[in-house]
């Protein structure tokens, strides 16, 4: 991953001049490393993107922020010091520094009354608030005395800028043989002397600068050429025209992203903050995505071995249930040979009414042999009650497990970055009580609703040209069967294994060949537990065939008029999606 440097810092802020002034409107906090400002402009509303993430730390036009409930008091403490004020500026505080000055004021030329600085820094990242007297009024991390005696950061304290960096200024008046003599002085790889001895030259930049002047970053000092020192030169003075006329050209790379253009660069874009952010948004995606795959997936797996205990629980009580008639046979035993019971005997020994064989029962000493009888008629009425409650737990139970199962195979197959449906997942088991969360997205209104034309699942061809939707978790499979599907299509499912629903969809007076249908099969096996098995016996039905219980979990359905397919998840090619 690429940190933001200082050359995409200027441009990004050069850029940023273009919407100011600027009503503030809202301050919301996605996340504790994350606030978005909502500035209205004369033309339209933007938000303003401000991370101090010690991975990726940044500024930039962003997308709006999601339907999260703020909960975090550093936005509220903002919006609390500057309602009411406009931004007026955004600036770097010095040239060669990656701290930028958010200014706050009523109108664009009255004395300013709030900066915002946002320090770019790596792992020491942080946005601070400061009043018109300098002092610090909030500040997303608080830097004890103890933690730090260079530069403590307190609410009250007067702010003071981070210590000045040791590496030389980079001076378009230097000349080649300055320069030169001083990347040179010591011995190393080119990229670690450009970077060590000039400030604002990250390892990204450095490698740009490089890939310009075709040297290997990895080439030593003392093995570059004269030419190789006057096409970096060349190279390096453009670089630095680049940062004093702000001109920039914004490209990904193969391996990042550049704002001063590169020759190979695999896609250009028209800003340098619609760069920045579609490529810190696919990361900080992928970083959200894991982080709630892992607590979804130790969720499911806390609550199924739960359940398996108490499973084998219900089990261990059934089978000693089914011992009853046995309990009771012994106590008949007793009350038909009540005249061969000696007083304070332990046990006796009673021939069986049907086998004859010899039955040896345990006899409580204290009790003659009625009340020893009777105790077993009682323990064969409590086991006998034991069984008839503990059949429905028992059911109850290894329905909860293979609803879980089925939850845990579709989060297990999503895709790395399917941030929508895992999210939906989180939703579904917050909702069924599995999970909490105080972040859970919100239900969209009815308008929303209606005006959502197609549904976020898995999209295929079949061989005829008919599409295959295949549903990514348990809320995908209920929209998919009972809200999109039509009559005339086939509703397909791995049998009696957790697995996604898959609609293959027909048009009225179509009928679907073998092979649609065998590749819709090949699908629901796919798309199920027995992904890794050569065959899945896999059903298919028309959806109106298909039915809710009522009460029934999510993704959980009955059916009827079924027929059995074989899927062969082993056979399933990556289809063309639609």
């Amino acid at each position: 991953m690429q940190p933001v440097d200082l050359t995409t810092l200027v441009a990004i802020c050069h850029e940023l001049g273009d919407y100011l002034p600027a009503r503030l409107e809202q301050v919301y906090q996605s996340d504790r490393h994350t606030i978005y400002l909502a500035l209205r402009t004369l033309e339209k509303k933007l938000w303003l993107l401000v991370s101090w993430h010690p991975q990726t730390a940044r500024i930039h036009i962003s997308l709006p922020p999601p339907p999260h409930p703020d909960t975090f008091t550093f936005s509220q403490q903002i919006w609390h010091q500057v309602t009411g004020l406009a931004l007026v500026s955004i600036n770097l505080v010095s040239s060669w520094e990656r701290v930028i000055d958010l200014q706050f004021a009523k109108r664009p030329h009255d004395s300013i009354e709030a900066h915002l600085y946002v320090e770019i820094m790596g792992k020491y990242s942080n946005a601070i608030l400061v009043n018109s007297a300098n002092e610090i009024v909030t500040a997303a991390h608080q830097v004890s005395s103890k933690q730090s005696r260079v530069r403590p950061i307190q609410t009250g304290d007067r702010y003071e800028l981070p210590p000045a960096l040791m590496e030389n200024i980079p001076n378009l008046s230097e000349s080649l043989e300055l320069w030169s003599d001083r990347l040179s002085l010591i011995p190393q790889p080119i990229l670690k002397s450009l970077v060590t001895n000039y400030r604002g030259v990250s390892s990204a930049l450095g490698r740009t600068l490089l890939t310009f002047a075709e040297i290997d970053s990895n080439s030593s000092t003392e093995n570059l050429s004269p030419q190789n020192w006057h096409n970096l030169y060349q190279t390096w003075q453009e670089w630095l025209q680049c940062l004093e006329n702000k001109q920039f050209k914004p490209e990904q790379t193969s391996d990042g992203y550049t704002v001063i253009g590169i020759d190979h660069a695999h896609l250009s874009y028209a800003s340098v903050n619609q760069l920045v952010q579609t490529y810190y948004g696919k990361i900080t995606e992928k970083q959200e995505f894991q982080q709630l795959y892992d607590q979804v997936n130790q969720a499911l797996r806390t609550h199924l071995k739960k359940l398996d205990t108490k499973a084998k629980s219900f089990q261990d009580r059934l089978i000693q249930s089914d011992q009853a008639e046995n309990i009771k046979n012994h106590a008949d035993l007793l009350m038909a040979h009540i005249s061969d019971w000696e007083q304070g005997s332990h046990s006796i020994t009673i021939p069986d009414f049907h086998t004859l064989e010899p039955v040896l029962i345990a006899l409580d000493p204290q009790q003659n042999i009625i009340q020893n009888a009777q105790a077993l008629y009682k323990k064969y009425q409590k086991q006998k009650r034991a069984k008839d409650a503990i059949a429905p737990l028992l059911a109850a139970v290894h329905q909860e497990i293979h609803y879980l199962q089925q939850v845990f195979t579709a989060v297990s197959y999503l895709e790395l970055g399917d941030l929508k449906s895992l999210q939906e997942v989180q939703q579904e088991l917050a909702q069924q009580g599995y999970l909490k969360s105080d972040r859970i997205l919100k239900p969209q209104n009815k308008s929303k609703q209606k005006a959502e034309p197609i549904l976020n699942c898995h999209r295929f061809k079949s061989p005829s040209g008919f599409e295959i939707w295949v549903g990514r978790n348990n809320y995908q499979n209920d929209q998919l069967t009972f809200k999109f599907a039509s009559d005339y299509d086939l509703w397909l499912h791995s049998q009696e294994i957790p697995g996604s629903h898959v609609l293959l969809r027909l048009e009225p007076g179509t009928v679907a060949e073998t092979q649609d249908l065998q590749a819709a099969a090949n699908l629901a096996a796919y798309y199920s537990q027995a992904r890794l098995s050569d065959r899945v016996p896999v059903v298919f039905t028309k959806p109106k065939y298909v039915f809710k219980p009522k009460g029934a979990k999510p993704g959980m359905v009955i059916y009827r008029h079924e027929e059995v397919v074989w899927g062969q998840p082993t056979d399933v090619i990556p289809l063309l999606s639609v």
